[in-house]
C-alpha cells in the first residue's frame, strides 16, 4: 500500500506524529528506548489513552513500576487512567492480599514463564494497544542473549496474531552496541536527556527507523511539561511555502527607506549590527510600528530586555506598543535563552506565522539566542532554516545584533551577515566634542541600496534620520577623519548636505 494512504494510528504525542508523518503502523511492535527520566513512560501512557479515546483497549504491563506511580505521574499531568487496564508484575511479598488478582510474580520464575504470564494477560483482556515496561527485567531473567532474542520473538509474533500494536520500552541497560532489538521492532524511537552547564536539562527525540514509512529523520526537541510531551518537529524550510507579494514596505522612515533603496521587501530578512545602546532595538520597534499602522501583525521574541522596558522605552520615543497587543496585533514573547529548547523556538515562530498571521518577525537578539544553542555551528544551521522558512512564508524579517566594543573594531560572537539579505550597520563617533550615531546599508540582494553614510539621532519623536555624512571619512573603522573646513560640521540641512540619488 502506498504511503500516502497507509493507514495510521495517533501516538497521542503532538508532534510525533508530524514526525511520522502521520502516525505509526497499526499491529507491529515498536520499540521506545531511552535512559531513565528521558520520559518513555509518559510517552507510552499518552499512547494508552489517545487509544482509549478512540474507543480501544489499552493494557500496561510493568516489571519495574507499581500501579500507584503509574497513577501518580498521570496525576502530575492532570490524567486519568480509567479504561485503561494496569498490572504489576512485582514480587508479592511487597503487597498485600487485595492484589493477587492483578499479580504475577516473575522474580520466582524463569523468563520463559514471565513472558507466558504476559501472553494469558494479553489474551483474557484481548487489547488493541499494549505498553510493556521494561525490557531491562526480562534481559536480566533471560541469562543469555540468545534465549533473550528468542522470547521476544515469540512476544513479537504473539502479538502480532492478536493485532495489537505495542510499545516496548527499554532503559538503554544492554552493553553498548547491542542492537538485538533494533532489529526486532518494526520503528525504534529514541528519546535523550542531555544536561546543561547552566538553566533546565534539554531532551531531544529521533527516530532511527520505521519499515515502510517515510518520517522526518534526525533530532527533534521536545519538552515534558504538566499535560505531557509535546514534540518541536525539526524545522525543514523545503516543506512550507505560500505564496505573497513582493511589493516593498516602509519602515516608517522616509530616508531609512531612501537608504534600503525601496524599504523592506517582504520576504528578506534584515540584519540590525552595531554595539549596544546604539539604537538596534529602537530601529527594529520602528519598523515594527510601521507594520503594525498598515494593519499587518507582527511577533517580537524578546530575549535580552524586560518586556515592561521595551514598552516604557517605546512609548517614550512616540512608539506605544500596547495598543497594538491589546488588538491582536502585535504578539511579544519574552524568551528566557537559559530555559529554551531551539526547537521549541522555532516551534513558536512557525505558530506565529501559520496560525496567528504575522507578517513581520523580529528576533532581539542572536547573541542570547546564540546562548541557547549547543555550539555556533549548530545556531548557523538553524538560523539557515528559519531564514529559509521565513522567507518562503513572505515575512519580513528583523535580527538584532550585538556587538562587542563602543568604538574602534568591533567584534560578534558569530557572524551571520552572509546569511542577512540586508545588513543594516549603525556605529558611534565623535564629532565636534559630542558622542553621535551613524547608519549605514552595507548590503542589500532586492535592490540598489544607498551607498552613504548617513547621521541618525533618537529622540522623543522616534528616529531622526539626516542626510549624508559628507565631512567625515572612516567612521565605519571606528576612526573618523575630518575632512572638510566648513563652520558647520553635521548640518541638517539639505542644501548644505544634500542627499545622495
Amino acid at each position: 500500500m502506498e504511503d500516502g494512504v497507509q493507514k495510521r494510528m495517533a501516538t497521542g504525542t503532538r508532534g510525533l506524529d508530524d514526525v511520522l508523518r502521520g502516525g505509526l503502523t497499526p499491529e507491529r511492535l515498536y520499540l521506545v528506548e531511552g535512559t531513565p527520566g528521558s520520559g518513555k513512560t509518559t510517552l507510552a501512557l499518552q499512547f494508552l489513552m489517545s487509544g482509549r479515546d478512540a474507543g480501544e483497549r489499552g493494557l500496561y504491563i510493568t516489571l519495574s513500576e507499581t500501579e500507584n506511580e503509574l497513577r501518580a505521574v498521570a496525576k502530575s499531568h492532570g490524567w486519568t487512567l480509567d479504561g485503561i487496564d494496569l498490572f504489576e508484575m512485582v514480587a508479592e511479598n511487597e503487597f498485600g492480599s487485595e492484589f493477587e488478582q492483578t499479580l504475577l510474580h516473575p522474580s520466582e520464575f524463569e523468563l520463559g514463564e514471565t513472558v507466558r504470564g504476559v501472553i494469558q494477560l494479553v489474551e483474557r483482556i484481548n487489547p488493541s494497544r499494549v505498553v510493556l515496561d521494561s525490557l531491562s527485567e526480562l534481559r536480566l531473567l533471560s541469562q543469555s542473549p540468545l534465549r533473550y532474542r528468542r522470547q521476544i520473538m515469540a512476544l513479537k509474533h504473539f502479538f502480532a496474531r492478536r493485532h495489537s500494536t505495542v510499545l516496548m520500552l527499554d532503559d538503554r541497560t544492554a552493553e553498548p552496541g547491542d542492537l538485538q532489538l533494533h532489529s526486532l521492532a518494526h520503528g525504534v524511537v529514541s528519546l535523550e536527556q542531555l544536561a546543561s552547564d547552566f538553566g533546565s536539562e534539554r531532551r531531544r527525540l529521533r527516530v532511527v527507523k520505521m519499515r515502510g514509512l517515510k518520517y522526518d529523520g534526525g533530532f527533534h526537541d521536545f519538552t515534558i511539561e504538566r499535560g505531557g510531551i509535546s514534540v518541536f518537529p525539526r524545522l525543514i524550510a523545503a516543506k512550507h511555502y505560500r505564496r505573497f507579494s513582493s511589493e516593498p514596505v516602509t519602515t516608517g522612515v522616509a530616508e531609512l527607506d531612501a537608504l534600503l533603496g525601496d524599504g523592506l521587501i517582504p520576504g528578506t530578512n534584515t540584519l540590525l549590527a552595531g554595539p549596544a545602546g546604539v539604537g538596534k532595538t529602537t530601529t527594529a520597534v520602528k519598523c515594527t510600528v510601521a507594520a503594525l499602522k498598515r494593519g499587518q501583525k507582527a511577533a517580537y521574541f524578546l530575549f535580552d530586555e524586560r518586556l515592561s522596558t521595551l514598552k516604557i522605552r517605546s512609548k517614550s520615543l512616540g512608539m506605544d506598543l500596547q495598543p497594538f497587543v491589546d488588538s491582536g496585533l502585535l504578539s511579544v514573547r519574552q524568551i528566557d535563552p537559559a530555559e529554551l529548547a531551539p526547537g521549541e523556538f522555532a516551534s513558536a515562530v512557525r505558530t506565529a506565522v501559520e496560525e496567528n498571521d504575522a507578517e513581520v518577525v523580529v528576533i532581539d537578539s542572536l547573541n542570547a539566542y546564540l546562548h541557547a544553542m549547543p555550539s555556533d555551528n549548530f545556531l548557523v544551521l538553524q538560523m539557515h532554516e528559519l531564514l529559509s522558512y521565513l522567507a518562503q512564508q513572505g515575512v519580513v524579517s528583523l535580527m538584532v545584533l550585538g556587538q562587542h566594543g563602543v568604538t574602534g573594531e568591533l567584534r560578534s560572537d558569530l557572524d551571520i551577515s552572509y546569511l542577512a539579505d540586508t545588513v543594516m550597520l549603525l556605529r558611534y563617533f565623535e564629532a565636534e566634542g559630542e558622542v553621535r550615531k551613524s547608519i549605514a546599508i552595507l548590503k542589500t540582494r532586492t535592490s540598489d541600496h544607498e551607498r552613504s553614510v548617513r547621521e541618525f539621532s533618537i529622540d522623543e519623536t522616534g528616529i531622526v534620520v539626516g542626510p549624508p555624512i559628507r565631512n567625515l571619512s572612516g567612521i565605519l573603522s571606528g576612526a573618523p577623519v575630518y575632512t572638510h573646513a566648513d563652520g558647520n560640521l553635521l548640518s541638517l540641512n539639505a542644501d548644505e548636505n544634500p542627499k545622495i540619488g
